[in-house]
C-alpha cells in the first residue's frame, strides 16, 4: 500500500458547524494533521495565531503567492484564505492524513491539481436552517450574514464536485458519517498506485 497518506479537502459554506464537526473527528483520529490556513480576516473571540489560522496581512499574503508558497489560495467575503505547501508535503510524505479544510474555490484548484485527493462537503440540513446559526452565531452584522449567505448559496450549488456530501442535521451523526466516508477512501482504487505495483511485482 501508498506509504504517502490521503490528501482530504474539507469544505462547507460557513455556519454550517464544519468546524465543530471537524473537532470531533480529529478528537478521535489525531494521527490525522490538520492543514492550518493562512486568512487575511481578523480573529474571532478565542480564536489564537497559529491554532485555528495563521492571521496575517494582506501583504503578508501576497508576499507568499508571489513566493509560490501556498498549496492553494482563494478570496472569499472580502478576505484571502490560503494553505501553505511545505507543512502538508512533509505529512503526507511521513504517511499521515491531511485535512484541507478550504472554501469551493481553493478546493477546486486542488482537485484539479491533485486527482489522487479526497473531497468533502457539510452541508447544512436546510437555507433556512443556516440562516439560523449564522444569526445565531451573533458575531457579525446584518449585512455580512446576507454576503454569507449569498455566497453559501453558490457554494452549496457546487457541492456536486465533491466525492462526498455529510449533512450537519445531527452533529454526532454527521461525524459518524465523515468517520465512515474517509475509512472507505482508503481503500479507493485512486490511491492504490503502491499497492497495485507490489502486488503485479510479487506475481
Amino acid at each position: 500500500m501508498s506509504s504517502k497518506g490521503l490528501l482530504i479537502v474539507f469544505s462547507g459554506p460557513s455556519g454550517v458547524g464544519k468546524g465543530t464537526v471537524l473537532k470531533e473527528y480529529l478528537a478521535a483520529h489525531p494521527d490525522t494533521h490538520y492543514s492550518i490556513s493562512a486568512t487575511t480576516r481578523a480573529p474571532r473571540p478565542g480564536e489564537e495565531h497559529g491554532r485555528e489560522y495563521y492571521f496575517i496581512s494582506r501583504e503578508q499574503f501576497q508576499e507568499l503567492i508571489a513566493k509560490d508558497g501556498l498549496l492553494e489560495y482563494a478570496e472569499y467575503s472580502g478576505n484571502y484564505y490560503g494553505t501553505p505547501k511545505a507543512p502538508v508535503q512533509e505529512a503526507l510524505s511521513q504517511g499521515r492524513n491531511v485535512i484541507l479544510e478550504i472554501e469551493v474555490q481553493g478546493a477546486k484548484r486542488v482537485l484539479r491539481e491533485n486527482p489522487q485527493a479526497v473531497s468533502l462537503f457539510i452541508m447544512p440540513p436546510s437555507m433556512k436552517e443556516l440562516t439560523r446559526r449564522l444569526v445565531d452565531r451573533n458575531t457579525e452584522d446584518e449585512a455580512t450574514v446576507r454576503r454569507r449567505l449569498d455566497t453559501a448559496r453558490n457554494e452549496i450549488a457546487q457541492a456536486g464536485i465533491y466525492d462526498y456530501i455529510v449533512v450537519n442535521d445531527s452533529l454526532a451523526k454527521a461525524v459518524a458519517d465523515m468517520d465512515s466516508v474517509l475509512h472507505a477512501a482508503g481503500f479507493s482504487g485512486k490511491n492504490a498506485d503502491k499497492l497495485i505495483e507490489e502486488v503485479l511485482k510479487n506475481a
